[in-house]
């Protein structure tokens, strides 16, 4: 499979991170993506030699949702997954979110952090409140039933990929992608996975703005928010 990596200032884990996923046996090859990162992170990932191992430098910091856009253009296996920078995500999981895709149950596959009996790092209540409310929204504009929308584990076949054009930037990518996959109809299922979260003093980035952006992207993609903003 293709991992694709979005990363922005992360040198203080993107090394560890990329050692752990070229330590899969799932992965044929890793795209990083280095989003105009103004710290060590480029010159670290440059420094890796592995021949999976490809480096594109967007040069300018643009957003999550296009390094993504320009990941997936790249990628060549016949399943893709996303991969933060962050250590937040344990890529020694790949196995549960491939299962339903190799065994053609699924054609897309997110790995919930909420439906799991997996160790998760106890943090911001608020935070997680507010990824639940989200995904409830999401939820009642798609007539899906995703316990974990915001989950930076989402993996599918190239098929599904190549049916999709992402028009987000930045973190509105994740309602928009869940969006438009109920709307392609795809095969969508959940693994629970663990989770390991970090502070802000470690470097989270999301924030309240971002909130308020995948709200208007769960209304703008899909197709009930779609019906009603042609009616209003």
């Amino acid at each position: 499979m293709s991992v694709i990596v979005p990363c922005y200032n992360e040198q203080d884990t993107v090394s560890e991170l990329l050692a752990r996923v070229l330590a899969s046996r799932w992965v044929a090859e890793v795209i990083v993506v280095d989003d105009g990162s103004t710290d060590r992170t480029l010159e670290l990932v440059r420094s890796l030699h592995d021949p999976r191992l490809r480096v594109v430098a967007q040069g300018v910091n643009r957003g999550k949702g296009a390094a993504l856009r320009r990941g997936f253009a790249e990628a060549r296996s016949e399943f893709v997954v996303v991969q933060d920078a962050d250590l937040e995500y344990d890529p020694g999981e790949y196995g549960d979110l491939l299962g339903p895709l190799l065994g053609g149950h699924a054609d897309v596959v997110y790995g919930s952090r909420f439906l799991s009996g997996r160790p998760h790092r106890v943090l911001y209540f608020w935070h997680s409140l507010g990824n639940r409310a989200l995904t409830l929204l999401s939820n009642a504009f798609t007539d899906l039933n995703l316990t974990d929308m915001e989950t930076c584990y989402k993996a599918m076949r190239r098929e599904v990929l190549d049916s999709l054009v992402i028009e987000e930037d930045r973190f509105g990518f994740e309602p928009e992608i869940t969006a438009k996959l109920a709307r392609g109809g795809w095969r969508i299922f959940e693994v629970g996975i663990s989770y390991r979260g970090r502070t802000y003093a470690e470097g989270k980035k999301i924030g309240w703005k971002d909130g308020l952006r995948a709200c208007y992207c769960i209304v703008r993609y899909s197709t009930l928010g779609e019906c009603l903003l042609r009616r209003g």
